[in-house]
């Protein structure tokens, strides 16, 4: 009973600490001698960087610049910090960063008619190195646990390492193994990393501060590498009777030959379930960061309307913030979950022979 209410009095000074950060670090942005444009202000944050921004100290942007490694046909290789850019305001050797268009936030160069080029950008972004971050804290995390159960096999884990087992066994036992089959432990590697991959990310991803903040699961790219793995898996590892229920399921002829209706129907369900497990992914996590940044905002957009409205409307969205990251707490953990459980339904799926279909 003791340890419960320590848990709960930990977890919830934990997301107020959390609440308060995500102040902090909105305020850290917002000036105050100019109109916020609300939209701007959450695209700004949801964006992928060059530098990390930590903080602002009066007119001082406190940040830790990444570097830049940048190919171009006309100059070749280029390798500098990100803090030559000043923040976007300066070009470096022909390089800067654009502030609108097509290609905003992103570093361009002008080429000897004027046009407006991409170079080869090879930089570590912010988001870049938060994926290098997480990789190496989850291989640390996951070492360390193994380390340990191999000391011990038969001995009860207590603590975090406890912790881990129950969740290492949890997504194989409930999960893994009913969703893939008999096979289950040759493919339980690959979606136990895709779960732990995702949830890491995911909860550094609700930390506003450095090392956390970054909007890596939010981020499309990153999605969509997870669903062509889990495709590429799905479909190298099928078995011969998945694939003739593609390219010739039991149906009527004339729904296969001479028009090939099904077979282009199932085909083109092989490309929409990686397609739905990466949107899935991004629009979850992208709206639930967007949703938190627009309640801080409030208190903000809510200055000019004197201080009577604007403390009930900080109340109003400390409070709502708080209960927007236990909402958030809890999407980390199913959509990971969700990830893993599609992931496995399909390699199952995959993976059945004529003798196992039901009759």
């Amino acid at each position: 009973m003791i340890k419960d209410k320590l848990l709960q009095n930990l977890l919830a000074v934990f997301m107020l600490l959390l609440s308060a950060s995500s102040l902090f670090a909105a305020n850290s942005n917002v000036s105050m001698n100019k109109e916020l444009n609300v939209k701007e202000f959450i695209l700004d944050h949801l964006a992928d960087s060059y530098e990390w921004h930590i903080t602002t100290i009066g007119e001082k942007d406190l940040s830790i610049p990444l570097p830049i490694i940048l190919y171009s046909k006309t100059s070749g290789w280029h390798l500098f910090s990100a803090s030559h850019f000043h923040h976007g305001e300066h070009a470096v050797e022909g390089f800067q960063i654009a502030t609108d268009g097509k290609y905003k936030g992103k570093i361009i160069e002008i080429d000897l008619i004027g046009n407006v080029v991409r170079p080869l950008d090879l930089s570590l972004t912010k988001n870049a190195v938060s994926l290098l971050f997480s990789s190496l804290l989850l291989i640390f995390i996951i070492m360390s646990v193994a380390r340990s159960l191999n000391r011990n096999p038969m001995e009860s884990k207590k603590g975090f390492i406890g912790l881990m087992e129950m969740f290492i066994m949890t997504i194989n036992d409930d999960i893994i193994k009913p969703s893939v089959g008999k096979d289950y432990k040759r493919f339980a590697p690959f979606l136990l990393t895709v779960f732990f991959f995702i949830f890491v990310n995911n909860l550094l991803g609700l930390i506003p501060l450095f090392p956390g903040g970054a909007n890596v699961t939010g981020n499309i790219a990153v999605t969509m590498v997870l669903a062509v793995a889990t495709f590429l898996v799905v479909n190298l590892n099928g078995s011969k009777a998945y694939y003739i229920d593609i390219l010739w399921p039991e149906v009527p002829t004339w729904l296969k030959a001479p028009i090939p209706l099904m077979p282009v129907i199932e085909i083109v369900g092989l490309l929409t379930k990686p397609f739905a497990l990466m949107v899935r992914l991004f629009a979850n996590i992208m709206a639930g960061h967007s949703i938190v940044l627009g309640l801080t905002v409030l208190i903000f957009i809510t200055v000019s309307l004197g201080s009577s409205i604007n403390a009930g409307m900080t109340i109003v969205s400390v409070i709502f913030t708080v209960f927007i990251d236990f909402v958030e707490l809890l999407i980390a953990y199913i959509q990971a979950y969700v990830f893993t459980l599609l992931s496995a339904v399909f390699i199952g799926q995959a993976r059945v022979s004529h003798s196992e279909k039901p009759i």
